[in-house]
């Protein structure tokens, strides 16, 4: 593949086809270090937050984030700003793992801004008072915290 232009499947959308890192940055084709690729289509909502959970977990925020993106662009308008601002909380921890910690305070504000309106009335068992909360104590350094829980209830 030729640099600067993006892998992509016959109808010309994006594809994870280059290994990247475990915080979501590309490697070079063939890199053995890659980490496995997460699903490109949307999940239902249970197995997303399980999966993105997991990946929160295991380090992979970046990875926890394409999930919950894939979410949020197969959401309806309803929830497209709960999928969307899981979104922006896991992309924020991941520029944090990246030592980039402006620019994931920044992510995670916005994130956080788009999760209020849900805290009332979560769908889907998600924690959102709990990812506020999280939010709260741990936007200055959430690289250094144990990530959010997503759910109240996790199987």
């Amino acid at each position: 593949m030729a640099s600067g232009t993006r892998d992509r499947d016959p109808s010309g959308r994006p594809r994870q086809a280059r290994p990247r890192d475990a915080t979501g940055r590309p490697l070079p084709y063939g890199d053995p270090r890659g980490v496995a690729p997460v699903p490109e289509e949307a999940l239902p909502p249970s197995e997303a937050l399980v999966l993105a959970q997991t990946l929160l977990d295991s380090g992979r925020a970046f990875a926890a984030h394409e999930v919950l993106e894939a979410a949020w662009k197969a959401a309806p308008d309803t929830e497209r700003d709960l999928w969307q601002g899981l979104a922006q909380i896991c992309v924020g921890i991941t520029h944090a793992q990246r030592g980039n910690v402006a620019g994931a305070a920044r992510l995670m504000d916005r994130g956080a801004g788009r999760l209020r309106r849900y805290a009332a009335d979560p769908p889907y068992g998600i924690d959102v008072s709990g990812v506020l909360a999280w939010h709260a104590r741990h936007a200055t350094d959430p690289a250094a915290a144990e990530p959010p829980r997503l759910t109240v209830i996790m199987p």
